[in-house]
């Protein structure tokens, strides 16, 4: 092997040799001696800190160390010296530092320590490498990262903005970073900026944009810095910011949206590495303030009705429960509107144009209130007025003057409409102190006016609350009742009028509860028509009176007809007459010893629906018979064309018409009617003989009531043939 030859000029010696390399050198380099002073400082660290060799050849090292590691920085190095134990030492980790000038600058610092001399003086050497741009994108790309994440989990959007400006005040140190919204009348919002000073918060909320800033700004972003910026600062309003970065914000559709700014506390004027993070975070700002934009947009779409654009049902229970929890809160009324004609408009002209009629409406009755009072759509055609400081005089007046504005006629689809309202009003905290009570009062006497004063007002009356209350009980305890059998019929003779005879019985309900006790078919049948439980009532007793029919006859107990009441919810299903055909056939029963009772309003109705039913009943062979006929208004040419076997005069004609000539008229008119169309006649409600005597003499054909039997349980009806054996009816096929 030849020999090794030293590659060293004679005029240079080894120390000279390395020491020129080294300052050649692209990385900073620092050597420090034993007591920690700075001896060698090469070109490219001369770069780093902004600062001449011959400036910090000779002192203490700790000036060159970042501001957060100065203070315990001498100890650190005394325990490696004494114990050769630092974990830096031979290690490369990423550091910021603070340049001459009060740059921030960010850089990989690699340290190594060596023993030198015949004393062994301990010497450390850091190669120090400028990552500065390097380390903000990557953090930049990582901020965008955590602010999408955040806003995918559903962080608050303050939470978001908050995170977004502590993150980029760590990556320029000694600043205070801000996130500004522009509003819809040019001025600033601030999202976030909780460190910036009153004074300087003060300016920005009060700072307007014109048209022509907005337009340069989206031309020219770091023209925000112009605009919120002032180099002078006021004697009278001192701040310890000292430069500030700022870009403004715009959408995917290039519109202003907002603006990010960073403001320096350092006094020197340092680089343009803060515009590069501010214009860096200019992505994530966007997508909180457009993130926000649609939060409130949701929110709004949540709390406003769509077609009118009043707050709806949700916003106006927020606003409410809002009122309520005011200390000491004044009296208020609510006054509930239902538009009377909405429904007519929707069947006659189409939704479309009932959507006009509410959109009108609602528009006037927010220009009469005028922003004084809150005005809400509940829904459907129902519209709602809360009056502060109201008391039933001023509630009138108000009522009155709603229902003024919408009877002016309303232009819809060329015809000139005229709508009424029915008002209820409540009181608080007269008719209630909870929100569900104050509106559900205002409701029951809405209803109340719809039903008494069409176009009118009325106040709410504890009477009728309890009421409701009864309704909703007996409502709730009707739907267990059906499914626990609690239900039971009964049967009211009826009695032919010539022979004496039983020729059928009438089947009605009764409710035996365990504890509200014997509740009357005047209250329950009722709330079943409005719950929608009676067409299960009406199905329920067609099926048990089929069946009784036949019981009854496998014990000797014959029963020619059993009439059994039908509701007009049953007619509007095209099932019925098929409902009916399966009970007969289900329990053998022959059709003609069925009759089904239907109400005078029912055999009116001209609907297809109520027409084809009737007749296809008829043709079963099941009676047809017309309930309380002349109670209501029936037409006798409509009476001509139904189907019917019978009708029944109400009780109410008999009562007392051996003494009163105009109910003796009536009840012998309808009777006649009966015969000329060719169909039996029963009168309800007799209830003494001489009543019995005069329907005889009339030519009525069936009696029934009192006199005869009261409604009997079915167990019964053979103890009562057997008090009673002249009434028994002939088998046909006895």
């Amino acid at each position: 092997m030849p020999a090794f030859t030293h590659p060293l000029p004679t005029s240079y010696n080894a120390d000279t040799f390395y020491a020129a390399i080294l300052k050649q050198a692209t990385d900073g380099v620092i050597i420090i001696d034993d007591q920690n002073r700075i001896v060698f400082f090469n070109p490219a660290a001369e770069h780093l800190w902004g600062c001449s060799a011959s400036t910090v050849l000779g002192t203490n090292v700790d000036q060159l160390v970042p501001l957060e590691h100065r203070k315990h920085h001498g100890s650190y190095i005394a325990h490696h010296r004494k114990t050769g134990i630092h974990r830096l030492v031979n290690t490369s980790r990423e550091v910021t530092f603070v340049r001459s000038n009060g740059d921030y600058v960010a850089a990989e610092l690699s340290l190594s320590t060596a023993l030198i001399g015949p004393d062994n003086k301990r010497y450390y050497m850091a190669f120090v490498k400028g990552v500065t741009e390097e380390v903000h994108r990557r953090k930049l790309l990582e901020l965008q990262s955590q602010v999408f994440t955040s806003l995918a989990e559903y962080t608050t959007i303050q939470d978001v903005a908050d995170m977004l400006c502590n993150k980029v005040e760590q990556l320029v140190p000694n600043s205070i970073a801000a996130l500004l919204q522009i509003t819809a009348q040019g001025g600033l919002s601030i999202l976030s900026g909780k460190s910036l000073p009153g004074s300087k918060t003060n300016k920005l909320v009060n700072l307007v944009l014109t048209p022509s800033d907005i337009k340069d700004l989206c031309k020219n972003p770091q023209h925000a810095c112009a605009l919120i910026w002032t180099q002078k600062q006021s004697h009278d309003q001192p701040t310890d910011l000292h430069d500030c970065w700022a870009s403004a914000i715009c959408n995917g559709a290039g519109e202003l949206i907002g603006i990010f700014a960073l403001f320096s506390r350092n006094k020197e004027k340092i680089t343009d590495c803060p515009q590069k993070i501010v214009t860096g975070c200019i992505p994530s700002c966007a997508s909180i303030i457009e993130h926000e934009k649609t939060l409130y947009k949701i929110s709004q779409f949540n709390n406003i009705d769509s077609l009118t654009g009043l707050l709806n049902r949700a916003a106006l229970a927020t606003r409410l429960r809002q009122m309520l929890a005011q200390a000491g809160q004044a009296p208020f009324a609510i006054l509930m509107l239902d538009v009377d004609l909405l429904q007519d408009v929707n069947n006659v002209m189409g939704y479309q144009s009932g959507d006009i009629l509410l959109q009108t409406i609602a528009r006037r009755i927010a220009s009469l209130c005028r922003g004084h009072y809150l005005v809400a759509r509940l829904g459907g055609d129902d519209f709602v007025v809360v009056m502060p400081d109201a008391d039933r005089t001023k509630a009138c007046k108000l009522a009155h003057d709603l229902n003024c504005i919408s009877r002016e006629p309303i232009e819809v689809k060329g015809r000139d409409l005229v709508a009424s309202l029915s008002i209820g009003i409540s009181l608080y905290p007269d008719d209630g102190t909870a929100i569900e009570e104050i509106l559900g009062a205002s409701e029951i006497a809405m209803r109340q006016a719809k039903k008494q004063a069409r176009g009118g007002f009325r106040f709410f009356g504890k009477g009728g609350n309890s009421n409701v209350r009864e309704r909703l009980i007996i409502g709730s305890a009707l739907r267990e009742a059906l499914q626990k059998k609690q239900l039971h019929l009964v049967y009211q003779p009826q009695i032919c009028a010539l022979t004496g005879t039983l020729c059928g019985v009438e089947a009605l309900s009764r409710w035996q509860h365990p504890t509200l006790g014997l509740i009357p078919p005047s209250t329950f049948i009722p709330i079943a028509e409005e719950t929608g439980q009676i067409e299960a009532i009406g199905l329920w007793s067609l099926e048990k009176s089929c069946q009784q029919v036949i019981e009854w006859e496998r014990s000797n107990v014959y029963v020619p007809i059993v009439s059994v009441n039908m509701s007009a919810v049953h007619f509007c299903s095209i099932d019925l007459p098929e409902q009916i055909l399966a009970m007969l056939e289900k329990y053998n029963l022959a059709p003609q010893r069925l009759t089904i009772e239907i109400t005078e309003s029912v055999a009116m109705r001209q609907d297809p629906e109520t027409a084809a039913n009737l007749t296809a009943i008829r043709n079963l062979g099941v009676g047809l018979s017309m309930d309380d006929f002349g109670t209501g208004f029936s037409s006798l040419s409509r009476l001509a064309q139904l189907p019917l076997t019978e009708i029944k005069i109400d009780r109410s004609f008999i009562e007392n018409f051996e003494n009163n000539i105009s109910s003796l008229i009536v009840a012998e008119a309808a009777i006649n009617i009966g015969k000329r169309l060719g169909i039996k006649v029963v009168t309800e409600g007799v209830e003494h003989a001489a009543q019995e005597t005069k329907l005889q003499e009339l030519g009525c054909d069936i009696l029934q009531g009192y006199f005869y039997s009261k409604p009997l349980p079915a167990q019964e009806m053979s103890l009562w043939l057997e008090t009673f054996p002249a009434r028994r009816a002939t088998c046909p096929h006895a």
